[in-house]
């Protein structure tokens, strides 16, 4: 069977803070702009609708929270969406008007909790997937749940098998091989780490798990904020909050899509997916390189609930 080659797209590109509206039709610009340059498949960056409030700490600190931090979590839980709802159907209908498998980093509200979570929609605009973030970092936690072992699936897509790892996740070594494990062909790693060292964190990954991988981070200006927001980082509109670093890595680690650190854009790559088995030729870390006899590892994919409710008969 001749080897398929995916065209595929990294957005970098900022949330329009706290407007869930504007930021869709934002998505559905830049969709439309991937398929015009000929992808089949764009990642989008972590926590893109609903966003990422880069440089607040919501009036919290040990032991206290204020009145003030309270609101401001109140206008972040009204910027989330209901990924079964009317906001997941309207991404999955950007996908299906563009013709593309989408995965975007979302905000996800599921009753009075919220998800930082990586969603796949099919290029018919079916939710394929979702992967929620199995720990939030640092101060994360504060505004966002804990995923369970039940959203830690890859998904088979029109452009091969896909799994989504989240920001810090990546530095997880077990979730790693339980994506390798599945058999990930494209490894999706949505993020808003803008740092230098997170390419070569990208390219470590892609040598181990022999997959392409794609990152997408955003590119998030203080002008993309409103007029009382008021980060850490200054107040000026150009202040550059998260400052991108967008990139594609093929299996042996080379870098087809350079990071830039300096403006929105939309960045693609043809994804040869023969690359994969000549990899797997000397490294399968979920294979023949694996010493089972040696070491355990087991994945607990139960969905936790807090509450379930039994019906007898």
């Amino acid at each position: 069977m001749p080897s398929k080659t995916v065209r595929s797209a990294v957005v970098q590109a900022g949330t329009v803070l706290y407007d869930t509206p504007r930021t869709l039709e934002k998505m559905a610009d830049l969709a439309a702009d991937v398929a015009r340059q000929g992808a089949e498949l764009a990642l989008f960056p972590e926590a893109f609708v609903g966003g990422y409030p880069k440089g607040l700490d919501f009036g919290s600190c040990v032991g206290s929270r204020s009145q003030e931090g309270r609101k401001e979590f109140q206008r972040y839980f009204e910027s989330a969406i209901e990924l079964d709802g009317a906001g997941g159907a309207q991404i999955g209908k950007i996908a299906s008007e563009c013709g593309l498998t989408l995965i975007t980093g979302v905000i996800e509200r599921v009753g009075g909790t919220l998800y930082c979570t990586a969603a796949t929609f099919s290029p018919s605009g079916e939710l394929l997937g979702r992967h929620r973030k199995l720990v939030p970092t640092a101060h994360e936690r504060l505004l966002w749940g804990q995923g369970d072992g039940s959203t830690i699936a890859a998904v088979d897509t029109p452009s091969g098998r896909i799994g989504c790892v989240i920001c810090w996740e990546n530095y997880m070594p077990l979730l790693r091989m339980a994506m390798y494990a599945q058999g990930v062909e494209i490894y999706c790693a949505p993020t808003v780490d803008s740092r230098e060292t997170w390419l070569p964190t990208m390219r470590a990954i892609a040598l181990e798990g022999r997959c392409f991988v794609l990152s997408a981070s955003q590119f998030l200006q203080r002008s993309d904020c409103p007029s009382d927001y008021d980060p850490i980082q200054g107040n000026t509109p150009e202040t550059v909050l998260i400052r991108g670093g967008a990139c594609i890595v093929d299996p042996f680690g080379n870098v087809l899509v350079e990071p830039q650190f300096d403006c929105e854009r939309i960045a693609c790559a043809d994804l040869d997916l023969g690359l994969i088995p000549m990899g797997k030729f000397d490294l399968d870390v979920a294979g023949h390189y694996a010493r089972p006899d040696v070491f355990k590892f087991s994945v607990d994919t139960t969905s936790r609930r807090a509450v379930e409710f039994k019906t007898e008969g």
